[in-house]
């Protein structure tokens, strides 16, 4: 770390390093000694910038559905019918799911059932952060029964919510079996759900 570095860099810089350790550890399992040996800042500076772990969680929360939304922003604005977005988006999903880097990319299952019954604040974090992908899966399934591509019967909001339960639910099996079927199967299971073939 650049000690000439500006206040604001440090912070993220703390975000950035604790994101991989709490992805291959979890919430409880990170102390702060560790992120700060990590990032090589001292111990002042960590409480400088989050009065709390459990505020340097929610803050790790916020910066991990920005960048997640911003990406999702993306996929969806992509050229082509909105059924096409969706199952860009759903594609992502699965890739970055699978593979050697599969158990370390979705802070939602990892940290999910872990800091919710610890932290309100975290799951406060975790619920906006999720209303937030909810919403834009609305968006685009409406899109979709605008411009034929989803089927017309289909209701934006709750095929969202089913959608991304399921999503979850299947990410979660992944990385407990070790095994992709379950994300093909939930993938199968949104074309059929959206009306596409």
């Amino acid at each position: 770390m650049n000690p000439a570095s500006a206040p604001s860099d440090v912070r993220q810089h703390i975000l950035e390093i604790a994101h991989p350790l709490l992805l291959r550890k979890g919430f409880t399992a990170v102390g702060l000694a560790e992120v700060l040996a990590a990032a090589q800042v001292p111990k002042g500076s960590f409480y400088h910038y989050f009065g709390s772990k459990e505020a340097f969680g929610e803050a790790v929360l916020e910066a991990y559905f920005a960048d997640y939304l911003s990406c999702m922003d993306s996929l969806l604005a992509q050229p082509g019918t909105a059924a096409q977005r969706l199952l860009a988006y759903f594609h992502f999903w699965l890739d970055s799911q699978t593979g050697d880097e599969a158990q370390s990319r979705c802070l939602v299952v990892k940290l999910g059932a872990e800091v919710c019954d610890l932290s309100e604040s975290m799951r406060a974090a975790l619920s906006r952060g999720t209303g937030c992908i909810t919403e834009r899966l609305a968006r685009c399934i409406d899109a979709g029964r605008v411009d034929g591509s989803v089927a017309a019967a289909t209701e934006p909001r709750a095929a969202a919510m089913s959608l991304y339960q399921s999503w979850l639910g299947a990410s979660l099996l992944a990385k407990i079996t070790h095994d992709r079927a379950p994300l093909d199967n939930v993938l199968a299971g949104t074309r059929q759900l959206l009306g596409l073939h």
